[in-house]
């Protein structure tokens, strides 16, 4: 079966952006790449009680403009890589975003959320927009992987995964970033931020397994005693030019502690890579 990859843009140059990186990434796998614009109407938002009925004038005009939208971004897509392995298909609905991405997984069988970072009114110094932040949080029936404004394709080298060994894995979660790391030959590094680099038994028997479930692909262990893991994580990356981040979003442990800091103001100056986000 294809792989099925949903892709929301706001037509911003950040969503664009997202959209060939992903087209990139996976241009050796026969995919169906859904496009997704969540429109809005001048006067109303999903929270006016009086919401605009399909037919109206507002809604219909809004509805055009998002369709042609649509089209216009797959006619660059064409333009940069017409890809016999892709089949594109546009979506266009007026709702909440991370509604409408929950409702097209559903509906869909999507086995992947893309986005850009930003959005359309990006604010200096923000690398994660609401929008973004709030689809990582939200969507828990599969990865998504959130691409930094300019960061084009390159083939990747290696993946850092942040862990501090305290989960125990399961192969089916790790199974989109096993798949990206073949495609590419990638290597993957885990990486343990920790005051005491020292395992405790579970900690050890975790990390057995995680390297047990990565058998199949290049890997190897790091740590850092540091007791920061933003800084960390950013030096370490940033040392090694490595080409992208995984983690698993559970509990929000790590995002809380990465992503909902102040640090992330001074983060996003340096975050040139990808972020994969697993459920």
């Amino acid at each position: 079966m294809d792989k099925r990859i949903l892709i929301p843009t706001d037509f911003s140059k950040n969503a664009l952006n997202a959209a060939r990186y992903a087209v990139d990434l996976y241009a050796k796998l026969n995919c169906e790449f859904y496009f997704l614009n969540v429109f809005r109407l001048d006067g109303y938002t999903t929270d006016t009680l009086i919401v605009p009925e399909p037919g109206s004038a507002p809604y219909e005009t809004a509805k055009v403009a998002s369709e042609k939208g649509l089209v216009k971004l797959l006619d660059m897509l064409e333009l940069h890589h017409d890809n016999p392995k892709h089949t594109y298909h546009t979506i266009s609905t007026f709702s909440f975003l991370s509604e409408a991405v929950k409702q097209t997984i559903a509906n869909k069988d999507i086995d992947l959320v893309i986005m850009g970072t930003k959005g359309a009114s990006g604010s200096k110094g923000v690398i994660f927009g609401s929008n973004t932040v709030n689809t990582m949080e939200k969507v828990t029936e599969c990865p998504v992987l959130a691409v930094p404004a300019d960061v084009q394709f390159s083939p990747l080298k290696e993946v850092v995964f942040p862990t501090n060994y305290k989960s125990v894995y399961k192969r089916k979660k790790m199974k989109c970033l096993i798949e990206i790391a073949k495609m590419h030959q990638s290597a993957i590094r885990f990486l343990n931020v920790n005051k005491n680099p020292e395992l405790t038994t579970a900690q050890e028997s975790n990390r057995q397994l995680l390297e047990d479930i990565m058998e199949t692909v290049t890997h190897s262990d790091h740590s850092l005693s540091k007791k920061n893991v933003a800084e960390s994580l950013t030096a370490f990356v940033a040392s090694r030019e490595s080409d992208m981040i995984a983690f698993i979003n559970k509990k929000h442990f790590f995002f809380s502690s990465v992503f909902s800091s102040p640090l992330i103001k001074e983060i996003g100056y340096d975050a040139t890579v990808p972020i994969l986000a697993l459920p």
